[in-house]
């Protein structure tokens, strides 16, 4: 099993989790335990996704990772034979960020029945974003006065967002297990930026 396995009932709990992706789970495996090292697994998130690409079917997964100092992406994409490659192959990424580099963290929920909502019901997707400076994207759009008849030019206005993670998670999609996973590690991931501010 290797050396993450050894670790805790949650390191234990993400290598099953990655297994039972059933994407590539040796490959990744290998990944995210290079990057976790031997730091015990506070929490995680396995994220699988099927995209379509023209006439291609292309799947991807992102592993979360939270440790008690980092928090780890790691990425794995299969590609098809191309002009560099005579064979179907995989690229894997992973990126370790200090807590304490984490500038945001949202959690935008979509719930059906608003009006019917009761605490502790699951939402219906959910769309977690982490930002930490890697990525930005900023936002632009021309200035106005309050004068209607104004021709002048008041040059722009806009924002700046960190957006260096967005993973959609849905009941649909990906079923209630991964929308309650998505959510506990997001608490977990918020609880352990809030601890690094004290």
């Amino acid at each position: 099993m290797g050396p993450m396995a050894k670790t805790s009932t949650t390191t234990q709990g993400l290598r099953a989790a990655i297994e039972r992706s059933g994407y590539y789970p040796a490959l990744v495996a290998e990944a995210v335990e290079a990057a976790v090292g031997g730091e015990p697994v506070r929490s995680y998130l396995v994220h699988q996704e099927t995209t379509f690409d023209s006439n291609e079917v292309r799947r991807h997964v992102t592993v979360l990772v939270l440790t008690g100092n980092r928090f780890i992406v790691s990425h794995t994409d299969e590609q098809a034979a191309d002009s560099t490659s005579p064979t179907p192959y995989a690229t894997t990424s992973t990126e370790s960020v200090k807590l304490g580099r984490i500038s945001s963290i949202v959690v935008s929920r979509v719930v059906a029945n608003p009006e019917s909502y009761k605490p502790g019901t699951l939402p219906r997707e959910i769309v977690l974003t982490i930002g930490w400076g890697a990525v930005s994207r900023i936002d632009l759009e021309p200035a106005a006065c309050g004068d209607p008849n104004c021709e002048a030019d008041h040059g722009y206005t806009g924002s700046s967002t960190a957006d260096d993670l967005s993973l959609r998670v849905s009941e649909a999609g990906d079923g209630p297990e991964t929308v309650r996973q998505a959510l506990t590690f997001a608490q977990a991931l918020s609880e352990a930026t809030a601890d690094q501010t004290r």
